[in-house]
């Protein structure tokens, strides 16, 4: 083993499986909960060990179908705790790459992968992820997962990452720009993604499926099909997981999926269309509406893979296992439901009604023969099938009762 000395605060930690050297975040008055790589020479961010758990569960469910050794690209990989964690807690993991064109966090990764005896597993590289990627885009070099988890937006890398990933497999990114995602810097993501984004109650998932866009749009330049198996929104980021497919047919389908969802302000209706042309004008309350996107239409969770994950987690002893349990179970059930969700607040405070509680109002809605099930998104949120109107005429008749 090279020695090693950290020339920053540093201290062992341990995540799932395996113990890493990151630096002493309190050294740089940076409490766990902050979001501030520039204070610590090497980022690492305690917060998002629930992202970490996750993706080794997706990746394990990803391997599971695969039926065969996989491997794995982590080119923005700070520390290195991703891919020490995917080469020691996943099955069937035959090699991993990892890389950061920070030197500081490329000898730390190093270090990280020697403490943890996976030399023979995990090759680390000290280069700028893009040239990473766009070295494994040959037909032989091509890897199974590739895992975009940036600090910011994944769309600088987003391109290289689909030409690197061969024909089945699987594309991880994170997005933890969300304001330009969410509506508060439009231009920006207009600029990044290449759809509009609206300042909207269920604009979290409006992000998940501006990112989905990008990446299908993206993808079909390479005659790349797409299909979403599970995305999650949580604390300040949001993430998706993608399996692709190589073939025009695929693409042309992937690009079928992409368009606009139309949303009032004033009522609140919203409805799904695959161009922005034709009236504008609202079908419940005859106000104009504005409009998201291009954007994905189609598919964010996939039933199937959630319930592989479900399994997954049962076999693991996370400290976070209870947390993804009720996560995975939302997304489940939220497969089947229709495009966007209401907030119930936010229905109940434009009629200046009392808000019953979510569970007494999806009953309702139930009751009234409509589909409605709770969302990840927000606690307060119902994915229904039922109109604005019906909903109205609900929350009146429960604050009566």
């Amino acid at each position: 083993m090279e020695e090693y000395k950290a020339d920053f605060p540093s201290e062992i930690i341990k995540e799932g499986k395996v113990q890493v050297l990151v630096p002493k975040l309190a050294a740089y008055g940076v409490n766990p909960s902050d979001y501030a790589p520039s204070k610590a020479p090497v980022f690492y961010n305690p917060v998002m060990e629930f992202n970490r758990d996750l993706t080794v569960l997706a990746f394990q469910a990803y391997q599971r179908v695969a039926g065969r050794e996989i491997s794995i690209c982590d080119p923005l990989t700070s520390q290195g705790i991703r891919g020490v964690r995917f080469a020691a807690e996943i099955f069937g993991v035959k090699k991993v790459l990892i890389s950061d064109i920070n030197e500081r966090a490329y000898k730390l990764a190093k270090h990280n992968v020697q403490i943890n005896g996976l030399e023979k597993m995990v090759t680390v590289k000290h280069k700028d992820a893009n040239c990473v990627l766009s070295c494994n885009a040959s037909p032989k070099k091509r890897l199974d997962i590739v895992d975009i988890d940036p600090f910011g937006t994944p769309a600088p890398y987003l391109g290289s990452a689909l030409r690197a990933i061969r024909n089945n497999g699987l594309l991880a990114s994170t997005a933890t720009d969300l304001a330009p995602l969410c509506g508060v810097h439009a231009k920006a993501c207009i600029r990044k993604y290449g759809g509009r984004p609206l300042r909207t109650e269920y604009c979290h998932e409006l992000a998940v499926r501006l990112l989905a866009g990008c990446t299908a749009t993206l993808a079909a330049k390479h005659d790349i099909g797409i299909q979403v198996v599970f995305s999650h929104s949580s604390e300040h980021y949001i993430r998706l997981y993608t399996q692709i497919s190589y073939g025009a047919k695929k693409a042309d389908e992937s690009v079928k999926s992409l368009g606009y969802i139309l949303h009032c302000f004033s009522c609140f209706h919203r409805e799904t269309r695959h161009q922005p042309f034709g009236s504008l004008q609202c079908p419940e309350c005859g106000q104009k509406m504005d409009y998201a996107g291009p954007l994905w239409l189609g598919s964010i969770f996939d039933p199937g893979f959630i319930e592989s994950m479900m399994k997954e987690n049962k076999t693991v002893a996370f400290r976070n296992s209870a947390r993804i349990t009720k996560l995975l179970t939302l997304t489940k059930d939220e497969a089947q439901t229709p495009i966007t969700y209401y907030v119930l607040d936010k229905l109940s405070g434009k009629l200046g009604l009392p808000s019953p509680s979510i569970q007494s109002f999806i009953e309702m809605l139930r009751k009234s023969g409509f589909q409605a099930v709770q969302t990840h998104f927000n606690t307060r949120g119902v994915r229904t099938d039922a109109p604005v109107a019906a909903m109205h005429k609900l929350l009146k008749e429960a604050s009566r009762s």
